[in-house]
């Protein structure tokens, strides 16, 4: 995907609806587990070296919202915690905002919760010591507010009703308030497909990226290479295999002597040596018998 089209149509205000294919079922980029991470990795990472520097715009070109924040921090890779926090620190200038929803604040790394400015805690409940410890902790990441106590609102917050604190205009947080949220104006629950079929009708993406593409994966690379190394080795185990079974054959092919043939051959050899020492015996007989006589 191209991240240049996630702003498409920003100028005018309208939401860019993500195709069905991208989205989960919140409509969000499914970026928590799995092969997502490297999606988000690679969306953040593009839209970071690819937008130009605008500085602080009163309005972000670009929302990215991820949800169960958490599983995406959750055995995260260390490339990938390094970009995100390079991101949340430096993208704003590039007119991107970047919003992390979870249950549990605790659950992101120090070095993401440093980084916003927006914070909207609903209630925290505690049943157990450690529930304690967490609320006290959330507690601490808001700036007091001297008109009630942090730590005791958020367990008496009820629905509806958050914490918030924002940004003043020269950068810092603002004391933490208690305030009540607005219900959403979407949806619960997934969206007929005549729903979806209408929005993707409206959006500046529609037919871009409507036909499904699929590549070649590197797992599927990886398995035709594997696929074909094991072929070549099968082949050359074959090969030495008819190598070792031609040889046998050859040594059983050649012709056997039989016990006659065996028999006539010793005794030539036997014979053939007796009378070779004859021979020798009588050559040097006469030549030192000659010689004696002299």
């Amino acid at each position: 995907m191209n991240p240049a089209s996630l702003i498409i149509g920003a100028a005018q205000g309208r939401l860019i609806e993500l195709p069905g294919r991208m989205g989960n079922r919140h409509g969000l980029i499914a970026g928590a587990t799995g092969t997502g991470k490297t999606v988000t990795l690679q969306v953040l990472a593009e839209l970071f070296e690819q937008l130009p520097e605008v500085g602080d715009p009163p309005v972000p070109k670009l929302v990215l919202f991820f949800d169960e924040a958490h599983l995406l921090f959750a055995n995260a890779p260390a490339p990938l915690l390094e970009k995100i926090e390079q991101v949340v620190r430096l993208i704003r200038s590039k007119g991107v905002g970047v919003y992390f929803v979870t249950q549990n604040p605790t659950d992101l790394p120090e070095t993401i919760l440093g980084q916003l400015g927006l914070k909207i805690q609903h209630a925290l409940r505690a049943f157990t010591p450690k529930d304690q410890r967490t609320i006290k902790a959330v507690a601490d990441g808001f700036r007091p507010n001297p008109a009630f106590d942090t730590a005791q609102t958020l367990t008496e917050l009820g629905i509806g009703e958050a914490l918030v604190s924002v940004l003043d205009k020269n950068g810092r947080p603002t004391p933490v308030e208690r305030t009540l949220i607005s219900p959403p104006e979407g949806q619960i629950g997934p969206l007929p497909p005549e729903s979806r079929d209408a929005l993707f009708g409206r959006s500046p993406l529609k037919g871009k990226y409507d036909q499904t593409v699929d590549r070649e994966s590197a797992y599927e690379m990886l398995k035709v290479r594997t696929e074909t190394a094991r072929a070549a080795a099968e082949e050359q185990a074959e090969a030495r295999r008819r190598e070792k079974e031609m040889a046998v054959r050859i040594s059983l092919g050649r012709p056997r002597q039989s016990i006659g043939e065996a028999m006539a051959k010793s005794a030539a050899r036997t014979i053939g040596s007796q009378i070779g020492r004859q021979i020798i015996r009588g050559v040097l007989g006469a030549i030192f018998g000659g010689a004696s006589r002299r």
